[in-house]
């Protein structure tokens, strides 16, 4: 519990510098006073009950061989989602430059 605690106030110290580099630090050490406390369990379940999307990365990292790399790609791509969700305009200018590629395409 107590090298969880460290590893977490050791990623708060390094949140302010540039790049994720606090974050990932701070879901290990998370994980690992998961694993020791009983009062963390029970709030980890109460979580995976309210916002399963946001617990299962979790999960699947804490598994006995984690999948790294399928997680960060999940989570990448749904940051990219959530992003163009909230920009309608680049959305939609994707969707132009498609079209006039197509129609381009079409003549040739």
């Amino acid at each position: 519990m107590a090298g969880g605690l460290l590893v977490v106030m050791l990623g708060i110290l390094i949140a302010p510098l540039p790049g994720p580099g606090g974050v990932p630090v701070i879901a290990v050490g998370l994980m690992l006073i998961l694993r020791s406390s009983f009062w963390a369990k029970r709030q980890f379940i109460r979580a995976q009950y309210a916002r399963p999307k946001w617990v299962y990365p979790f999960r699947r990292l804490m598994r006995r061989k984690p999948e790294i790399a399928p997680v960060f790609w999940q989570q990448a791509l749904r940051a990219e989602k959530m992003m163009l969700r909230r920009r309608r305009r680049l959305v939609r200018v994707r969707k132009r430059i498609r079209r006039s590629f197509r129609r381009l395409f079409r003549r040739a």
